[in-house]
């Protein structure tokens, strides 16, 4: 019988995950083995749901959004709440989940997922199933590699809406907020800030202050600038003050942020007397086709977990390095901790020297 392998994709959609699964398949068809997939991320695992995915189902993945397979970040393998914040999977789940790994005859588990989802295999291999694990979040902030796919395609995206808005923005004499997605980490704000040409860019990381939005602001008046666009994580905050929620806190899940940008907005109103428009990306950043950065990232991700399996290398994630392009390192090395936009990043220092606002300068009173 050939050597049999299985995927799944946990946790958020985004571009890409469909390329790791076509790369996969691939590479292990050239290995001459057999590859399931799972449906709905882990929980296909627990349900014995699944999918024979051979060569000629690959044809069309490679630029195709979202994954075949379907994903959950919720249900019974729900493991994080917060930054280390985690609970153990059930018993009853593991041993269900390892039963059923050995009746489907497989070799290795290869999991798709950012921070939770490889917590949760970071689990499952210590409780016997042997794994290897893809990196994808559009937050980019995953441990032990400086990207992750998803990530490109997110700020790409997030960088066309800023250039949309420029236009609107000029034509009315208007401040535009755009709000993006990043829990706690700013990421994609950041370089979508750049990229895009963002006026003030507020992180999680960096907590911000009315009076420096203001300055920012006033300046580019005084510069015969009438327009300003403000890019902003949903997990910004003000100095002292907390994230904005968008609904009640449920059990055993993050919470889930949004309505930062149309804070932001009635306070610059309020105390400014600035008229300002807000724009919420959403979920279409997560939406659409990879680009051709995170194209490859996943044609090499996926290639190298198979790899991984044919060496033995079980509990290894692939990564991007600069001295590795694509290596491997140690799934527990990766999770339970976040990669945050550091103060001093080389992007934020880079983003200052043009005279951006990141929302943090001390100022005078206006």
């Amino acid at each position: 019988m050939k050597e049999r392998i299985g995927i799944l994709t946990g946790g958020g959609d985004c571009p890409g995950l469909n390329a790791v699964i076509r790369a996969v398949v691939k590479t292990a068809t050239k290995l001459d083995w057999e590859t399931i997939g799972f449906l709905g991320g882990y929980e296909g695992l627990l349900d014995k749901e699944y999918i024979h995915l051979d060569y000629k189902k690959m044809d069309s993945l490679l630029n195709r959004g979202g994954t075949i397979l379907g994903t959950s970040n919720k249900g019974r393998f729900a493991v994080k709440t917060g930054v280390g914040q985690l609970n153990q999977l059930d018993p009853n789940v593991m041993a269900a989940s390892l039963r059923n790994f050995h009746e489907l005859g497989l070799k290795a588990l290869v999991c798709v997922g950012g921070d939770g989802s490889l917590t949760i295999a970071q689990q499952l291999f210590e409780g016997g199933i042997p794994l290897v694990g893809v990196p994808k979040t559009i937050d980019n902030d995953l441990e032990g590699t400086l990207l992750t796919f998803g990530f490109d395609s997110a700020v790409s995206c997030a960088m066309d809406a800023i250039d949309r808005l420029h236009t609107t923005a000029e034509s009315h004499n208007r401040i535009m907020i755009v709000e993006l997605m990043g829990r706690y980490a700013g990421w994609i704000t950041l370089w979508a800030g750049v990229s895009g040409g963002a006026d003030v860019i507020l992180l999680p990381e960096i907590p911000f202050n009315y009076q420096s939005i203001y300055a920012q602001i006033q300046k580019r008046e005084e510069m015969g600038k009438h327009f300003t666009i403000i890019a902003v994580s949903e997990g910004a905050r003000e100095q002292g003050g907390s994230v904005t929620l968008a609904g009640p806190l449920e059990a055993n899940r993050e919470a889930k942020l949004g309505g930062i940008g149309d804070k932001i907005a009635k306070e610059i109103t309020t105390r400014f007397g600035k008229e300002c428009r807000v724009c919420v990306l959403g979920h279409l950043q997560r939406g659409g086709g990879p680009t051709s950065l995170d194209r490859v990232l996943c044609t090499a991700f996926g290639a190298t977990a198979v790899n991984l399996i044919r060496d033995g290398k079980f509990g290894y994630m692939a990564a991007f390095t600069p001295s590795n392009v694509v290596g491997a390192i140690k799934i527990k090395d990766a999770v339970g901790k976040l990669r945050l936009v550091r103060p001093d990043n080389p992007m934020v220092a880079c983003a200052r020297a043009m005279g951006l606002s990141l929302g943090d300068e001390v100022t005078q009173e206006y």
